[in-house]
């Protein structure tokens, strides 16, 4: 089985392709939110030398809107059929009224569950912008707890309490949290966790992780 693992919500991008549980491709790359152009040509590069995959999975956050819109929207594509470049939001729509089946299985798994680091339990922080932070838990690639709104005092707090040997990650650099240790979700650990059946991903139709409801600026009168 082949499984192609797309992760675009922090300020690092991967790509990978599982083959037969093995990792065949593994990229990584600085992910400039402004141009995708490095990741549609990892993803050509991995279409050109194996094909269409048999699952794709990709990561749904929390962190950048952005980017992992558009790791959905090419999963979307390819799941249909295939295309190099991401659908637009008129393409995303047509897809989701589809009456067919798409040819390749579809899945989403929150990306802070895909840290590579060693330990099987951890605590990944994040700032939600508006003042706000957000805190989750995983333990087995699974989220046990989160991710939860806070404060940054209600943050403190929670950090206070939680065991000084556990390791607490971040994807970008909070330097009021001195604990938080910079760490980026991969395509790798996404795509082994694919392998995975009795995990409950998310199903079609797939979203960003929203932290809190969308804001919606109503113009004056």
């Amino acid at each position: 089985m082949k499984i192609l693992a797309l992760e675009l919500s922090s300020a690092q991008g991967s790509l990978a392709l599982l083959n037969g549980g093995e990792v065949a491709v593994n990229r990584e790359w600085p992910n400039d939110r402004k141009n995708s152009g490095p990741f549609f040509e990892h993803l050509a590069e991995v279409q050109g030398r194996f094909g269409k995959p048999d699952v794709i999975i990709v990561g749904l956050g929390p962190g950048s809107y952005a980017g992992t819109r558009i790791a959905i929207s090419a999963a979307i594509g390819l799941s249909f059929g295939g295309t190099d470049s991401a659908p637009s939001d008129e393409q995303i729509q047509l897809m989701g009224r589809h009456r067919g089946r798409p040819s390749v299985r579809l899945i989403g798994y929150p990306s802070i569950c895909a840290i590579e680091c060693g330990v099987s339990e951890y605590c990944v922080i994040g700032d939600a912008r508006r003042q706000s932070f957000f805190f989750s838990r995983t333990r087995e690639s699974s989220l046990i707890e989160g991710p939860t709104l806070m404060s940054e005092a209600e943050l403190r707090e929670k950090l206070d309490k939680v065991d000084k040997k556990m390791s607490i990650f971040a994807t970008e650099r909070l330097s009021q949290f001195e604990r938080a240790e910079v760490r980026y979700p991969t395509a790798k650990v996404l795509g082994q966790i694919a392998n995975d059946r009795m995990r409950n991903f998310v199903q079609p139709p797939l979203e960003p992780i929203y932290l809190r409801e969308p804001h919606i600026t109503i113009p004056k009168k």
